[in-house]
């Protein structure tokens, strides 16, 4: 007497496996860090300034943000160096990017100009532009980001973004981060941001 044959069962889509369709996170992590690489290295002109623009538009970026948040002032005093970014553009769609041009402050003197440059997903509206400062609150830490070629927020360190709302103040005798930041534009400061991912690069001024 012959058994009952076997039925096939045909694989469920959910089972089967497309190694190929969906990127590893090591090649996604290397595929970024590559775009990251070219747009600190490509001469974008459109956006470049020249040392004596870059020096007044930093100046100019500093007044706005004390003038914007008065308790800026007290913390740059306290800090050991303070790093500007007058206008850092934003724009793309799918995978957009940021840019921009700044320079170090130590004891009120430009000691280093940077670059920066950071990923962004999802739509932005071309030519967004916002400012950006970081105050190094420890000599160590300015130290460390002066030694370091590429460095990275996230990576090599962190970098506390205040923020205020109406009815709060900065109270700036309870700040205990070694690298704090303003991020602001026309409107004032800006809210609920994140610079982890961001590079700073540095670049030569003539």
């Amino acid at each position: 007497m012959q058994g009952t044959p076997s039925q096939f069962t045909p694989p469920c889509r959910s089972d089967i496996k497309h190694p190929l369709i969906r990127p590893s996170e090591t090649f996604m992590r290397s595929f970024l860090k590559f775009i990251l690489l070219m747009m600190a290295t490509l001469p974008l002109t459109a956006w470049s300034a020249s040392k004596v623009e870059l020096d007044a538009r930093v100046r100019a970026a500093i007044e706005l943000m004390y003038t914007d948040v008065p308790a800026s002032r007290e913390l740059a005093q306290k800090a050991a160096g303070m790093l500007v970014f007058p206008t850092i553009i934003k724009g793309g769609i799918g995978i957009g990017g940021e840019y921009g041009e700044g320079a170090l402050l130590v004891n009120g003197a430009t000691v280093q100009y940077y670059r920066l440059t950071a990923l962004s997903f999802g739509f932005q509206l071309g030519g967004q532009g916002k400012t950006e400062v970081l105050l190094f609150m420890t000599g160590a830490a300015l130290q460390e980001f002066r030694d370091s070629e590429g460095w990275e927020a996230g990576v090599d360190g962190s970098i506390a973004v205040l923020e205020f709302g109406v009815g709060k103040e900065i109270d700036t005798n309870n700040i205990r981060d070694p690298i704090i930041g303003f991020v602001f534009n026309n409107k004032g400061l800006m809210y609920d941001l994140s610079l982890e991912g961001t590079k700073f690069w540095k670049i030569h001024k003539k």
